[in-house]
């Protein structure tokens, strides 16, 4: 939609961002202290190892994807999607089609051999829009605990 705005995370943008990064982390039933999202947000302001983007909307922010780039062993450079999540009453609206598309954007940019992402096999609207957006590739995703 043409009224959305996609920008990286600015300094100014903690109050928008945190209710939904604490929405996506409650979506995903994991618990984080607020140190956690301290250290998660200087992270993604410092935009070394995490990026974020924020959506906004009549100057609210609505939405956010964070993302990495990375090596792999096949080749230089390659894009995760790591975290997608818009605030409820925005769904439906194309908010992440379009934090989608500008993740895309700057992988293209930064020269990313691919770009992919997770989400749980029980997020059925999300992979309504992923179907659409993206290929399933078949494979399974295992845990070894640390």
């Amino acid at each position: 939609m043409s009224d959305f705005e996609i920008r990286p995370l600015q300094a100014g943008d903690r109050a928008g961002w945190e209710p939904l990064a604490r929405g996506y982390k409650q979506f995903y039933e994991t618990e984080l202290d607020d140190a956690g999202y301290e250290r998660a947000w200087q992270k993604l302001l410092a935009g070394q190892e995490a990026h974020g983007l924020v959506l906004l909307q009549g100057g609210r922010v609505i939405g956010l994807a964070h993302y990495l780039m990375h090596a792999s062993t096949w080749s230089d450079r390659v894009c995760y999607l790591q975290d997608l999540f818009v605030a409820e009453d925005a769904r439906g609206q194309g908010a992440a089609a379009a934090l989608i598309e500008a993740v895309a954007a700057v992988a293209r940019g930064r020269g990313a051999a691919r770009y992919y992402w997770l989400t749980h096999h029980t997020n059925a609207r999300a992979r309504r829009l992923y179907d659409r957006v993206g290929q399933h590739g078949g494979f399974l995703r295992y845990d070894y605990k640390l």
